[in-house]
């Protein structure tokens, strides 16, 4: 197989893979990804997720990821930038999260979040091979009473 194009990695990041995030059509999303891929989620100070293709004894599927995210949230991504790096098979965007708890969810008295995302994309013949999410959560502090200390590896001014 050549090498994909820049239109294929942004169709790849928004249509099939967040797309079918949206549809909930978990068999299609995990179809975007090579067999042996792997997860890794990065948000503020918490404990580092990682989900696996192929996961080996306490390890977490892929599909554990897109389970609990559609079992507990409509989703909605936009507002996409993408930089794409052909020669070397990745990419990288930048996008806005909305997640709306459904009605059974754990969730539900959290109300609606809006994050601010970024992942990045390791690609092969095609396919997502590791996928990095940071992501942060400007509004739920505010949502939970909790009162801003600023970032990480600054002072308080």
């Amino acid at each position: 197989m050549s090498k994909p194009n820049r239109d294929h990695y942004i169709k790849l990041v928004e249509k099939d893979y967040f797309g079918n995030v949206v549809a909930e059509d978990i068999e299609a999303v995990v179809r975007c990804f090579t067999p042996d891929a792997e997860i890794t989620i990065y948000h503020g100070d918490n404990p580092i997720r990682r989900f696996y293709g192929k996961p080996n004894g306490d390890q977490q599927p892929l599909r554990a990821f897109w389970d609990h995210l559609c079992g507990n949230y409509g989703a909605h991504f936009g507002q996409f930038q993408h930089i794409v790096d052909e020669a070397h098979e990745c990419c990288a965007a930048t996008f806005i999260v909305t997640l709306t708890p459904k009605p059974n969810s754990a969730y539900i008295s959290t109300g609606t979040l809006t994050l601010n995302n970024c992942n990045y994309f390791w690609c092969r013949d095609g396919k997502i091979a590791r996928m990095t999410i940071y992501y942060a959560n400007p509004t739920l502090g505010a949502k939970l009473g909790l009162v801003p200390v600023g970032p990480t590896g600054f002072p308080k001014s």
